[in-house]
This record gives structure tokens, C-alpha cells and sequence, in this order.
């Protein structure tokens, strides 16, 4: 087993809770583990937790300001991932499809335009060796 941290859960701040859970309920085929009236808890078989907080309509996320600004998932295989390029599409929330030698991304914005990248392969069996092109894309 290999030693030091990794990620273990996401928090991520939203506008409106109802439907960011519908979103990620459909796009990463999470359940939810956990729910108040303004956060919840959402979980994947493999131990994936994405934890969503209302934060109410006004609530502002700087694109290019400090901070996380997006999250790569990894699709548990090219079948999975394809299921996702369709969700993002039948939410009209699809942006683009990249291939590079190593990976497939499919990139799409959730209900608050937030980045949502679903990788495949992912770094446990294509680990990136160079800085990709998209973080400069600011």
C-alpha cells in the first residue's frame, strides 16, 4: 500500500442544493450518504465523497482568483466515461472532448458554471508526467 495523503472528500460550495445533487447524482452515479436542508453528503462505491453547502443565489466563485477551481474525476472505464459525455449533453451542460496520448477528458460546467472533468484513464493507470495546457487557459 502506498503511504502519504491523498483526497479524500470535496467540498464544494452551491447555489441552489437541489440541484447541484441532481447534477452530481447523475454525471458521477453518486448516492447520497447524508442530507440536511443545506448541505449533503454524497458518496460512491469506490469511497469517492463530494460534500455540497448552500451558500444561497448570490454566492460568487472568481474563475482565475485563489482556490481550487475544478476537480478531475476519474470515469471507471472508456464505457463510463462516454455515459457522462451523454449526461453533460442531456443537461446541456457539455463543453468539449480532449485526447491526448495519455487520457480522454470530457469537460462540462455544473449548475453554477463551475469546470466538471471526467477523466479516462486516470492517474493510477496513466499518471501525468508534464503540466497540462488547460490550467493556463485564464
Amino acid at each position: 500500500m502506498a503511504q502519504g495523503a491523498r483526497i479524500d472528500s470535496v467540498v464544494m460550495f452551491v447555489r441552489d442544493l437541489d440541484r447541484s445533487v441532481n447534477f452530481y447524482l447523475d454525471i458521477l452515479t453518486l448516492e447520497i450518504a447524508d442530507r440536511s436542508p443545506t448541505a449533503a453528503l454524497l458518496a460512491g462505491a469506490d469511497g469517492t465523497q463530494l460534500i455540497l453547502r448552500a451558500m444561497g443565489a448570490n454566492a460568487e466563485h472568481a474563475l482565475g482568483g485563489i482556490g481550487v477551481q475544478y476537480v478531475v474525476w476519474t470515469a471507471s472505464g472508456k464505457e463510463d466515461l462516454d455515459r457522462c459525455e451523454r449526461a453533460l449533453k442531456q443537461r446541456s451542460a457539455y463543453r468539449d472532448t480532449r485526447t491526448s496520448a495519455q487520457a480522454t477528458a470530457v469537460e462540462g460546467r455544473d449548475p453554477d458554471d463551475i469546470t466538471v472533468m471526467i477523466i479516462y484513464p486516470g492517474p493510477d493507470q496513466a499518471p501525468l508526467h508534464e503540466l497540462p495546457a488547460r490550467i493556463y487557459g485564464w
